[in-house]
């Protein structure tokens, strides 16, 4: 008697649901970012909750930094079916403090899902300056940059890049990771700064910067494949850094000049 009536009540749910059209509803997937920056993770639903639809689409063109830009409406339309929906980077532009601020949102999918809408999810956020700004004024402009303070903090740089690490890792973070050896590493938010002009040595916080790109890294890959591309430094973002630029410098010695020989 007790499991007819399950049975029972088990189908007239089935029916209640169909009749009231919720089967029609597409499947959301909810997730949660992985990081303080609050997008790294998030869906592309969740995303455009969160900010609104983008301003433009931009593909990628080439391994370089050569990208085509669509309005919103257009890409939705005809370049989608075109381009392979993960390869279009969603772009917001704002304008802080004088400065044009534009993010762009790269996306990945999970291999594993085979439906013709995969869901995407944001694993790498491309924020670009006009014109390029000094290292100091960066945290006012994009309120999700929170560099650590700490000295000790990794930091790294190279002759156009500085690379910032800040928190724990995550293990949920690997699913934007590209790398092949990912589930043998620790995945760290990373805020990597980069300067077309060149970083000055020695660094400065009124060095200028082009844009960021807050990403998932790894602190062991770095010491262990990238050591000789990446120069360990003092957090540029803490106050001992503040005061070591401050302090005065000792004097540049003058080269001797070498004489000139006629032939």
């Amino acid at each position: 008697m007790l499991l007819r009536l399950s049975i029972h009540t088990i189908f007239s749910s089935l029916l209640l649901l169909s009749i009231t059209g919720i089967w029609l509803q597409p499947f959301v997937v909810l997730a949660a970012p992985y990081f303080e920056d609050g997008y790294l993770g998030l869906t592309q639903t969740e995303l455009h909750l969160k900010l609104g639809m983008p301003q433009a689409v931009r593909d990628r063109k080439s391994a370089l930094r050569v990208f085509t830009y669509y309005a919103i409406t257009d890409w939705e339309k005809y370049f989608r079916k075109l381009v392979s929906p993960e390869n279009g980077e969603d772009v917001y532009t704002f304008t802080r403090d004088g400065i044009e601020v534009r993010y762009s949102f790269s996306y990945t999918v999970d291999p594993n899902d085979e439906s013709e809408n995969r869901t995407l999810f944001v694993r790498l956020v491309d924020i670009e300056f006009s014109p390029a700004v000094p290292l100091a004024q960066i945290p006012a402009l994009v309120p999700e940059f929170h560099p650590s303070e700490d000295p000790a903090s990794p930091s790294f740089r190279s002759n156009i890049w500085i690379l910032l690490f800040k928190g724990a890792a995550s293990s949920q973070a690997r699913f934007i990771v590209k790398e092949a050896t990912r589930d043998k590493l620790e995945w760290t938010l990373a805020y990597q700064l980069f300067s077309m002009q060149g970083l000055p040595d020695p660094l400065t916080t009124k060095a200028l910067v082009d844009r960021v790109e807050i990403s998932t890294q790894s602190v062991d890959l770095v010491k262990q494949r990238q050591r000789h591309t990446h120069d360990p430094i003092l957090n540029p973002y803490s106050r001992e850094f503040s005061q070591h630029a401050l302090a005065p410098q000792p004097p540049t010695a003058k080269k001797i000049p070498i004489p000139k020989y006629a032939d």
